[in-house]
């Protein structure tokens, strides 16, 4: 399989490196990390970040309160479905879409490929049809209206099969290779997870959300910036569980034995360095 790192959105939250760690201006930079994976079985997005209706629409597809906040900048050429158009694929061929969450910054772009089936968690989906992602930003953070015109949703159970690297696991996603893999990481929403694949030298772990800077994984000690810190508050459902997730994250990447690469979805340096890969 070949792996494509695609940036699939911009935000530029107001606090600079208050967020992002490194900016040196009011304002910081974090991207939406999506994967393009070609397979045997058709192309695969893991993600879709920012999509063309969202572009259109903003104030109908996303909340006022997270344009706001997030200071999403509305970019065509990032989206998705113009970088798969770039790199030479007709979007038709997008077959599948595996989903981390259905937080608007990673399921806006979904109604871009009506053709691919949408693999997800049971969990996640019934949390974000009833709004169920925290008092304040529940119906904020999940917008039906990116997703109501799937017509084939892959639903499964949060684990209880093989474990992988000593997580839970769900394999044997419908229509795609063994190699692709649904990693429960529960804490910033109820069906949160990573998708783990495979590749012929090592495996790559999407993160999702499970984390939000680098400096939360690859050391002993946990940092991460005020403001960014304050974002994953507001954002989880579960505190205990997203802490306890994010530390066995830290001690797998700090792991000598298991040749596993780990990124999340927001960490621009992350991104800069795996898609020079």
């Amino acid at each position: 399989m070949r792996i494509h790192h695609l940036s699939c959105g911009t935000c530029c939250p107001v606090g600079g490196r208050l967020f992002d760690g490194t900016s040196d201006g009011a304002f910081g930079h974090l991207v939406c990390h999506c994967l393009l994976i070609e397979t045997d079985a058709g192309l695969v997005l893991v993600d879709t970040g920012i999509g063309t209706r969202d572009i259109a629409h903003p104030r109908e597809r996303i909340s006022p309160f997270f344009l706001a906040l997030c200071n999403v900048q509305l970019r065509p050429e990032e989206t998705a479905i113009a970088q798969v158009k770039a790199l030479g694929f007709d979007p038709a061929d997008v077959r599948h879409i595996v989903v981390t969450h259905l937080d608007f910054d990673h399921a806006g772009g979904i109604e871009d490929f009506p053709n691919a089936v949408v693999h997800v968690t049971s969990r996640e989906r019934d949390a974000a049809l009833h709004g169920r992602g925290g008092a304040f930003v529940g119906r904020r953070r999940y917008r039906p209206q990116q997703w109501d015109e799937v017509i084939d949703w892959r639903l499964y159970p949060m684990g209880g099969g093989e474990k992988w690297l000593g997580f839970d696991a769900v394999r044997d996603l419908e229509g795609l290779p063994p190699e692709i893999l649904l990693v429960p990481l529960v804490g910033h929403t109820w069906g949160h997870c990573g998708v783990a694949v495979q590749t012929d030298s090592d495996w790559l772990l999407h993160a999702g959300d499970a984390y939000f800077f680098r400096g939360e994984i690859g050391s002993e000690h946990r940092a991460c910036p005020p403001g960014m810190a304050g974002y994953q508050r507001l954002m989880e459902v579960d505190r205990r569980a997203r802490l306890t997730n994010q530390e066995r994250l830290r001690k797998l990447s700090l792991s000598k034995t298991d040749n596993v690469r780990i990124f999340c979805a927001h960490d621009p340096v992350e991104f800069e360095i795996l898609s020079r890969c």
